[in-house]
């Protein structure tokens, strides 16, 4: 049978989609992209805020229709919202032929086979600290790049935040799981950039030696055939002097930092379980910076509980001082069951609109501003394909993460391969990204 999937959310989800793409694929399965095609169709959902809820309810909703137009006899449903919700879920949507919580994928091939056409919904449902870490994969990403899951879970419990009560606590894979598992997407695909996600990468280890063992884990990744190594959500209170000059020291691991700061108010960071102050982003930033060219990205929450104008007004002018290389800016969404959602105080949907909106329009002028001043250098960008519409050929610096930063469209007068990495001098700005030519 033909298997289409739809993975949404974080690719952190995207990973345990390919798990369970591996899995089916064990089994005998096909897979198809065209949902209209599919026999069975998997959603995996997100459940960390709120639009993303009405994002996989609708989702789902969109796939059940391929059950009466399409060749759909199964559809499943997995991931952090049924975590959360499936009881709620399975009363609600009896279109829906199989449930499953997020350390359950590995019984997807089994559950499927025994599936009858009258044998009612299977909801499977497992603990939130189950673990079941899996190196087998079937890459959703271009071959030249991949995502690798360090750990699962988290302990930070920032009030806002349902991740704990979803994914449970910080768990890490052993050092050795993971250069293995890269070692075997390696041997398969010509992958060019490993990028280690976690829902906190700086505190990879901690659970398992007793102090956190990124350093110790890239040491051993930078020994195989990788050009480059990404590293995504570090926690600003645990990035050491000793993390940043080993990063300087790695010519494989790229100089992109992205770290969640939240805000840069004292009175906010405190109501978000957060542990640092804005003196010590601050200073964090200034530290990274004093050691050459890094690019900096972060992500800040708008409109929590309390949040004064005052409040807000200090996070713009940090935004308009710090000049971060890339940022993203979300409107505080209220989750049940979380400390911030009992908190008094809470804003009104319009004015965290109006406080987001402000602070994209600055954000964006800052990023215009550093692409101009980027025109005339040579950069190092790995090729990602071809835009049709604008004849150039399409790629990213060592800056840039894929889908959530710039790119960099650029001319060649020589043919290019996918997934190669090439010496491209910029010479103009288009927008939120960067022209450039191959020398």
């Amino acid at each position: 049978m033909k298997v289409g999937t739809v993975s949404l959310g974080c690719d952190k989800n995207r990973i345990d989609t390919e798990n369970m793409l591996a899995y089916l694929k064990n089994y005998g399965y096909d897979f198809t992209p065209d949902p209209s095609e599919a026999e069975i169709i998997i959603v995996n959902t997100c459940g960390f805020i709120e639009s993303a809820k009405v994002e996989a309810i609708n989702t789902v909703l969109e796939m059940a229709e391929y059950k009466k137009q399409g060749k759909c006899k199964v559809l499943v449903v997995t991931g952090c919202l049924v975590q959360r919700y499936m009881d709620e879920m399975s009363a609600e949507m009896p279109e829906v032929d199989v449930f499953l919580g997020t350390a359950n994928y590995h019984k997807l091939p089994e559950i499927l086979d025994g599936l009858t056409k009258d044998g009612g919904q299977v909801c499977v449902k497992n603990d939130i600290n189950d673990r079941r870490f899996s190196s087998d994969r079937v890459l959703t990403t271009p071959e030249h790049y991949a995502y690798v899951k360090i750990a699962e879970g988290c302990d930070n419990h920032c009030t806002y935040c349902a991740i704990p009560y979803i994914r449970g606590r910080y768990t890490s894979r052993p050092i050795q799981d993971i250069v293995q598992e890269v070692r075997d997407l390696l041997t398969e695909h010509p992958i060019k950039e490993i990028i280690l996600v976690a829902q906190d990468v700086t505190n990879y280890g901690k659970d398992l030696y007793g102090e956190p063992r990124l350093i110790e884990l890239l040491q051993e990744l930078s020994k195989l055939d990788v050009e480059w190594i990404r590293l995504m959500y570090l926690y600003p209170e645990l990035i050491t002097d000793e993390l940043l000059d080993y990063i300087v020291s790695n010519p494989k691991i790229c100089k992109y930092l992205d770290i969640p700061c939240q805000h840069i108010s004292d009175t906010i960071l405190k109501k978000m379980n957060r542990r640092v102050s804005g003196d010590y982003i601050r200073q964090l930033i200034e530290r990274i910076r004093s050691r050459g060219n890094f690019a900096i990205r972060s992500t800040f929450i708008v409109g929590f509980p309390g949040e004064s104008a005052e409040d807000f007004d200090q996070l713009y002018d940090f935004i308009a001082e710090a000049k971060l290389d890339r940022c993203g800016f979300f409107a505080y969404s209220c989750e049940e069951g979380t400390p911030a959602a009992r908190l008094s105080g809470q804003i009104d949907e319009e004015v965290k609109q109006e406080r987001v909106e402000a602070l994209y329009e600055l954000s964006e002028n800052i990023l215009a501003q550093k692409l101009l001043a980027r025109v005339g250098e040579v950069v190092d960008v790995i090729y990602e394909g071809v835009d049709y519409d604008r004849q150039a050929f399409v790629g990213r610096t060592s800056f840039d993460a894929p889908d959530i930063d710039t790119t960099v469209y650029f001319t060649a007068d020589r043919p290019v391969d996918v997934g190669t990495i090439y010496k491209v001098k910029i010479v103009g700005v288009d927008g939120e990204d960067s022209i450039g030519e191959l020398i």
